[in-house]
């Protein structure tokens, strides 16, 4: 295939060591597409739900029964399933701004959101929750772990909703672990019964067999051109979990006298039918890349996590790199291993809603789609590439080829 036979030896080694946690991985797809298979049986889907809708959409069978088929596989009362939303931030931005009122207080127990939410809570003149006299607080997490004491102090009277991001953003830590995510909201509702736990889900569906809103999360967000689309969804997001907040997103969405009975979509819903299907098995595709990544590039002296061998709890894999070429390095061959646009060079770029400047690599069909191989990277110190996706593991394969030569070269 055009590598070094030291390139092909280094990968092929590690592969053979990652065996015993690519069966373990296999067995959570087969329950997830289970589980998938029973939401699609149990709403009887059929041909006439993919149909093409327009004008107000009103008694849209395509869209309500999309949006029960996503509540069933998240074990929630409700939720919304829409391709108009645009992205992972606009869907968290809705259900922000659906359950804080003026007054309210939102509290972050796992640390920063994600940076494209920090001009959402406090941006001046932006519209921002700030605008809006919601205030914010934050408690950093302790070792990659929940700091309960610091979380119990946090909660006040004004309180009204716990947010979690599952993932890791820009942050060398591994992701949190649903259960833990579980512990968490059931200690936050024994100090504040009455607040929301909302989670951050992206880069986490079907990574483990439960979901956040079945261990006692009001409301998980994510995006459809991530993990939950299956690399078919050409756009979206969802909310899914208690229909109380789920009704008051909606009210969001469209307005307080319509929430989700309108909304027509004019090019069909068979690719988020048929997105949500493969997602069990594309998603564990990607995690087996990610623990291939992981292994080979640990072999070879640098610092990967999740530490090779441990769990994965969402698909991203952070690479540590000595140098800036090295991390550029990197993202150029991840670029030239993509099936789309393998021509262009990546360079890093002031990219909107970040601090730093970012390259990104992703040659991906869908634009943007994190479920498919792509990698960025804040260009700062400590050099960490953030790896993830990948809709074939054999794709993933050859694309460790291509990044390890690239990266030893350099």
């Amino acid at each position: 295939m055009n590598f070094e036979k030291e390139i092909t030896d280094i990968v092929e080694q590690a592969e053979s060591r990652c065996r015993e946690q690519f069966s373990k991985l296999e067995r959570i797809a087969l329950v997830n597409q289970n589980k998938v298979l029973d939401a699609f049986r149990n709403n009887n889907v059929g041909q006439r739900h993919f149909a093409q809708t327009n004008g107000y959409g009103y008694d849209d069978i395509g869209r309500d029964t999309l949006c029960k088929v996503f509540a069933e596989v998240f074990g929630a009362e409700s939720a919304i399933v829409s391709p108009l939303i645009v992205s992972g931030t606009h869907a968290l931005t809705l259900a922000l701004y659906g359950i804080l009122r003026p007054g309210d207080e939102m509290l972050a127990v796992s640390g920063a959101p994600y940076d494209t939410l920090k001009e959402v809570i406090s941006g001046e003149g932006t519209g921002s929750l700030k605008d809006f006299k919601v205030s914010y607080k934050q408690v950093d997490l302790v070792d990659g772990a929940f700091d309960y004491e610091g979380i119990k102090r946090a909660i006040s009277d004004k309180t009204k909703l716990v947010f979690v991001g599952r993932s890791r953003g820009y942050e060398w830590r591994d992701a949190l672990d649903v259960r833990e995510i579980g512990k968490m909201a059931a200690f936050v509702k024994s100090i504040k019964p009455d607040v929301v736990v909302m989670c951050d889900n992206c880069y986490g569906e079907f990574v483990d067999v439960i979901e956040p809103t079945q261990v006692g999360a009001d409301i998980a967000v994510g995006s459809l051109i991530k993990n939950i689309g299956g690399g078919i969804a050409p756009s979206g997001g969802y909310i899914c979990g208690k229909k109380e907040c789920v009704d008051k997103v909606a009210y969001r969405l469209t307005s307080p006298s319509i929430g989700m009975e309108v909304g027509s979509y004019a090019y069909g819903y068979r690719e988020f039918y048929q997105g949500l299907f493969l997602a069990p098995h594309v998603t564990i595709q990607a995690i087996k890349g990610s623990v291939l990544f992981g292994e080979v590039f640990n072999s070879v002296g640098y610092k990967t996590m999740p530490t090779p061998g441990s769990d994965c709890k969402d698909i991203i894999r952070s690479i540590m790199f000595d140098t800036e070429d090295e991390l550029i390095a990197f993202c150029r061959a991840v670029q030239k291993a993509s099936p789309v646009d393998s021509n262009v060079t990546p360079f890093p770029w002031d990219m909107p809603g970040y601090e730093h400047q970012v390259i990104m690599a992703a040659g991906t069909f869908v634009a943007g789609a994190s479920i498919e191989l792509s990698a960025d990277s804040p260009i700062k110190k400590p050099y960490i590439a953030y790896l993830q996706g990948g809709l074939t593991y054999e794709h993933v394969k050859i694309a460790a080829m291509y990044c390890l030569q690239s990266v030893l070269r350099k």
